[in-house]
């Protein structure tokens, strides 16, 4: 199959004015074939976001190669769409104006695309609305329409569901799912949440504490479609969960052990 991402012997070192270089992740060696669902999980300071960023070309890596959809990245991408923890639609636009945005950076205008994005996502009722008069889970909806709306062969997903309240959380997982199978997509996918990560993944990548090196990669083999909230109580989930979070829980301790000795 297709490659989509391929990190070969990628490393990033950041160095902050006036404070020590720090490593952030190093020797990450990854492909994700297209149309692949993978979930990265890993204690905080693993380098997690850093991945993101190096895929994306928001941040250039230190030493290795990165490469998306056959093409090496040396700048930012257009042809990915990209979803962060915190909102990123523009407050004094609304819900349709925010969807129209990638069409417009990218010199197209389609009301009818937009209207029909609104519409997946459950949105069109508040289309004229602006995202402060939206639950949080009606924002993500809109960040999910505006991601998709110009059908981006690759998904970037920082931890898109982190702040929401545990029924809206799997409402939301649910309608990723709904939206993302069968569009030959990939995704790569944040999360702390490692029962989030088994729910939704055809793949799962443990990172070690910082540097965040990948300790192991869990294959997921629970049928599709499914249910989030469902295909918790299946028997392969558990066993899966466990040999996962052994290795996870290492590092999570290793983490805080280091935090410690730093204070």
């Amino acid at each position: 199959m297709t490659v989509a991402i391929h990190l070969a012997g990628v490393s990033k070192t950041y160095r902050p004015p006036r404070k020590r270089p720090y490593l952030a992740i190093t020797d990450i060696d990854l492909d994700i074939q297209a149309g692949r669902f993978v979930s990265v999980v890993g204690p905080s300071g693993c380098g997690k976001s850093t991945l993101l960023s190096l895929v994306s070309g928001l941040l250039p890596a230190t030493t290795g190669e990165v490469v998306l959809n056959g093409t090496p990245v040396q700048g930012v991408r257009t042809d990915l769409g990209f979803i962060f923890q915190r909102d990123a639609l523009l407050p004094w636009r609304t819900v349709r104006e925010n969807v129209a945005l990638p069409l417009r950076f990218r010199g197209r205008q389609d009301a009818a695309l937009v209207r029909d994005w609104i519409a997946r996502v459950g949105l069109a009722p508040f289309a004229d609305n602006y995202p402060h008069e939206l639950s949080g889970g009606m924002r993500k909806r809109a960040q999910l329409a505006q991601c998709l709306v110009a059908d981006p062969p690759v998904l970037l997903m920082d931890e898109p569901f982190s702040a929401l309240d545990v029924q809206t959380r799997n409402l939301m997982e649910n309608e990723l799912l709904a939206l993302w199978g069968g569009s030959a997509k990939t995704v790569l996918f944040i999360t702390h949440d490692l029962e989030e990560a088994i729910a939704l993944s055809d793949e799962i990548v443990v990172m070690t504490a910082g540097p965040g090196r990948i300790k192991a990669t869990y294959p997921v083999p629970l049928p599709r479609p499914r249910s989030v909230t469902e295909i918790r109580f299946a028997p392969e989930f558990s066993a899966l969960y466990e040999r996962a979070w052994a290795d996870l829980r290492d590092e999570v301790e290793r983490s805080y052990a280091d935090s410690l000795k730093a204070v």
